[in-house]
């Protein structure tokens, strides 16, 4: 099993963790602060450091069970011992922020079901289950108030069993929260008044004024009833 610091602490940008085993595809750790691909947001990437050398993490994926798998770069010195992990921090900020904004653009279009999506650090999309979507300039104008607004964004955990006395937590129709371990994590937007609450394993800035403008780029066609919205940050 690995520790995964980053469900509980988005922010940390080094940890010290203890190599259970290395092999020129697979670097396992006791604990990381590199997030393991899910949810549509890609892997971290970074280095591994220790005395007299490093090796390039160029991704980091789900591996058997509760492990996390450190991918190294082609050809690196594999580590041993004691390791002091380090972000690709410019990359993981950009995608906190858009993974954020993506969350607020669920909460401009309530009650509306997510068919799929994908976090990026320049370009992000959602898909939702919706025949006649709004424009995107009004989507856009909506999304930019809620991050001015400066909303807190939290993560907590709670009983799984809220799933099934609040279904409506989860707006994706086609992955559904992991279930069998008797939590849940669940990311909140908003402090008083929640502006979006879902489960959800990914980071996050801690204020939505972090994300900065964002773009609504289009509105796609990409079915019957589903239509994708696409976002870049604004000026890019």
């Amino acid at each position: 099993m690995t520790e995964k610091l980053y469900l509980d602490d988005t922010q940390a940008r080094e940890c010290v963790s203890t190599v259970f085993s290395a092999t020129p595809e697979a670097i396992l750790l006791d604990r990381t602060i590199f997030y393991a691909r899910s949810g549509g947001q890609p892997g971290d990437r970074g280095v591994l450091r220790w005395d007299g050398g490093e090796t390039v993490i160029i991704d980091t994926i789900k591996g058997e069970g509760e492990t996390v798998v450190h991918v190294p770069a082609p050809g690196s010195v594999l580590p041993a011992g004691t390791v002091t992990c380090v972000l690709d921090w410019e990359r993981r900020a950009k995608l906190m922020r858009m993974h954020t904004a993506m969350h607020l653009l669920c909460a401009v279009l309530p009650g509306v079901s997510v068919t799929g999506g994908s976090v990026g650090d320049e370009k992000s999309r959602l898909d939702f289950d919706m025949p006649d979507p709004p424009t995107k300039e009004s989507v856009e104008v909506a999304l930019n108030a809620l991050i001015l607004q400066d909303h807190p964004v939290s993560a907590s955990w709670v009983d799984e069993s809220v799933l099934d006395t609040n279904p409506e937590m989860v707006r994706t129709l086609s992955v559904q929260p992991p279930r069998g371990t008797g939590r849940l994590r669940l990311v909140r937007v908003g402090g008083e008044a929640i502006i979006d609450m879902q489960p959800c394993g990914g980071t996050h800035v801690a204020r939505t004024g972090e994300i900065g403008a964002i773009a609504v780029l289009k509105i796609e066609n990409k079915g019957k009833q589903n239509r994708r919205i696409s976002i870049a940050f604004a000026g890019q």
